[in-house]
């Protein structure tokens, strides 16, 4: 099959996703396998293969991160459930203020929680924006969401030790210490900017709260007020804070070639959190008792079901395009002449992005691409790996396991989580581009 087919493919099979949606209201799961499949059998994997390569896709992103998406859960549910996110989301507002939350969301998970897989932060931090959204005058739950979406994805590819940041100074050979330092320098204003100019468009029209946001159902007759714990906040905030510090320490060690041996193993991320949750569970219990926190759990548990489908949903989709030998084809239209070697960089994360969802391997690639070239452009290294960050944050869709998450955790409609997802993402990368550009013009 021709390339050009190929690409048309992988765009009719995101349309036949957001179409069915959007214009016939099917359900996500079943829209995305439709989509996954059609892709599959056009692109010519054949009927048994793309069959078992969507299996295969489900399979693959469970095991990298089924675990981690349910220990997240649970201890989301048991922070909640001893009143630690209350509590904690009464102090912020006291110190910034509703209005200001977006921002200093935004700003602190890109450049403090790097280290924590994406998906996990998202979990973790959803319930906080959900409580704090409410509080913010206009659009609060849009605000909230941009602010939790684009600090997940900004520390990934900019800022060390987020994986893709790891894995692009890698591939271009740029000291760590200048990807954090410098990814820092381009990070924190792109949050601050991005979430100002969102807010901008959100105040002329944006959002439609009737359409973009589910409402979640109310429960009928008067309930009993939760028990919480009176443990200090510092104390039941310490399971969080210690699995932070654990996968923070991880990803340090191996960045220091550590592979192996006890730092390495605590700071795996299934094990740091799953210490987090044994220490939350053990608080929690002392503090509210046994059916207290198994209903919290069992609460959890069905919350996570389907953040599970619809990530595994995701992974299936991103591994037919894989399969169909996108990411080869895309590589091959390029050449290090065609372009400025930054736009060149980010115009082929961007690229990348759109059609293979995913924002580490579009930085990598980009990356990946570039690096056989890089003595021949005459451009710092560390640049080229900005600008690939930069541009693999464009455009989060349909195709991203990472947008059904955001959808299901801030109870969006789809509509509502292009809005957020895709519109904030893509001013981001249009504002980190501006940001590196200006960097080339000192380094």
């Amino acid at each position: 099959m021709s390339d050009t087919l190929i690409l048309v493919h992988t765009g009719i099979s995101i349309l036949i996703i957001v179409g069915l949606i959007l214009g016939t209201k099917l359900h996500e799961v079943l829209a995305i396998t439709i989509g996954a499949l059609y892709l599959g059998i056009a692109t010519g994997l054949g009927f048994a293969n793309t069959a078992e390569t969507v299996a295969s896709g489900f399979g693959g992103i469970m095991g990298d991160i089924g675990l981690l998406i349910i220990f997240g859960v649970l201890l989301g549910s048991l922070l909640s459930a001893v009143g630690a996110l209350e509590r904690l989301t009464s102090a912020l507002l006291r110190v910034f203020g509703a209005e200001r939350s977006p921002y200093v969301f935004g700003m602190s998970m890109s450049s403090i929680f790097p280290a924590i897989y994406t998906d996990v932060l998202l979990v973790l931090t959803a319930p906080l924006g959900n409580r704090i959204a409410p509080r913010i005058k206009h659009n609060g739950t849009a605000s909230m969401g941009a602010a939790l979406v684009l600090g997940s994805e900004l520390g990934l590819v900019l800022v060390v030790p987020g994986a893709g940041a790891l894995a692009v100074a890698g591939l271009l050979n740029v000291s760590l210490s200048q990807m954090l330092l410098w990814g820092l320098v381009v990070a924190l204003p792109t949050a601050f900017f991005s979430i100002l100019a969102y807010r901008w468009l959100l105040k002329r029209g944006l959002w439609n709260a009737e359409k973009d946001e589910i409402t979640a159902v109310p429960s009928n007759g008067a309930t009993e007020a939760p028990k919480r714990s009176s443990l200090p906040l510092p104390l039941l905030l310490l399971p969080l804070l210690i699995s932070v510090a654990l996968i923070a320490l991880g990803g340090i060690a191996k960045a220091a070639g550590l592979e192996d041996g006890v730092i390495s193993f605590l700071g795996n991320p299934m094990v740091a959190l799953l210490l987090g949750l044994l220490l939350a569970y053990f608080i929690a219990w002392r503090s509210l008792g046994n059916d207290v926190v198994n209903g919290a759990l069992d609460k959890a548990l069905r919350d996570g079901g389907p953040i599970l489908v619809i990530t595994g949903l995701g992974g299936a989709l991103g591994s037919v395009i894989s399969e169909s030998g996108l990411e080869d084809i895309l590589a091959g239209y390029f050449s290090a002449n065609a372009l400025s070697p930054l736009l060149l960089a980010w115009l082929i994360a961007v690229i990348l992005h759109a059609a293979i969802g995913s924002t580490s391997v579009a930085a990598i690639t980009a990356a990946g691409i570039l690096a056989p070239v890089m003595g021949q452009i005459g451009v710092d290294p560390l640049l080229i790996a900005l600008a690939a960050g930069s541009g693999a944050l464009f455009a989060l869709h349909v195709n991203s396991n990472f947008f059904w998450m955001t959808q299901k955790l801030l109870n969006l409609s789809t509509q509502g989580t292009l809005k957020v997802c895709t519109i904030i993402t893509s001013i981001a990368s249009v504002i980190s581009l501006f940001c590196v550009l200006g960097l080339s013009l000192f380094l």
